[in-house]
């Protein structure tokens, strides 16, 4: 017994062989640029909140101001928004299709787990955001500005803490990539900086929805790398 788990051990050290472009991390930079147009560029805020924002001024944002929040742009928000919850699904199945083959690795299976939280937890915060513009928009009048303030409330965060759960993922890529080779080293550096630094970050401020700012940047960054580079994740394995 004990031979043959040091030869799956082994089995799992050995090189595979890379042919090329890799296709189908893609998936995840869409995901990702999908997402931070969901939750940054379509961020629907009061023009008064904004305007406070740019000359360094606190805004109290009110139920009065809610009768003034763009729908179309609430909308656009909210497609991209379930636009990137299909990509980073698809990337998710993916990822587990390519981790399949390494068994042992708790790491790479950690990294499917978080690709999957922030699309259940996203699916909620861009419907919140979908639910305002429809309400804004198409039913108008069917809530007053107290009811839609519960809406705007809701996501105000709802497209930003989800992604907390890519957050896990790329801490899973820095274990994956200096203690199990899968992945560049050089990019699990890289997913350090963003899991680290917005992790410590968000515990610091208490801002909760820190993750939802970058991640998807870093999203974007990891899928390009692991397409154009070599990992072990993304080589097609040996016949023999």
């Amino acid at each position: 017994m004990t031979s043959t788990h040091t030869e799956t051990g082994r089995q799992e050290l050995l090189p595979t062989r890379k042919q090329g472009f890799t296709v189908w991390p893609l998936w995840a930079a869409l995901a990702g640029a999908l997402g931070f147009a969901g939750s940054i560029i379509f961020d629907v805020r009061p023009a008064a909140e904004t305007e406070a924002f740019e000359n360094g001024e606190i805004y109290t944002v009110s139920p009065d101001d809610m009768l003034g929040l763009d729908a179309t742009l609430g909308r656009l928000g909210w497609m991209a928004g379930l636009a990137s919850i299909v990509a980073l699904l698809v990337f998710a199945a993916l990822w587990a299709r390519a981790a399949h083959r390494f068994p042992r690795s708790a790491g790479a299976h950690v990294v499917t787990f978080g690709l999957i939280t922030t699309a259940a937890a996203g699916t909620l915060g861009y419907g919140w955001k979908g639910a305002l513009a429809n309400y804004l928009g198409s039913e108008s009048g069917l809530y007053d500005e107290r009811g839609l303030f519960v809406y705007y409330m809701l996501t105000d965060f709802g497209a930003y803490f989800p992604w907390f759960g890519v957050l896990v993922s790329a801490l899973a890529f820095v274990w994956i990539a200096w203690t199990e080779r899968l992945v560049s080293r050089v990019l699990g550096t890289i997913s350090a900086v963003f899991a680290a630094g917005l992790g410590a970050l968000m515990l610091i401020s208490g801002v909760p929805g820190i993750p939802g700012t970058l991640m998807q940047l870093w999203l974007i960054i990891a899928g390009i790398w692991l397409a154009v580079g070599r990992s072990r994740i993304t080589a097609v394995e040996d016949p023999a």
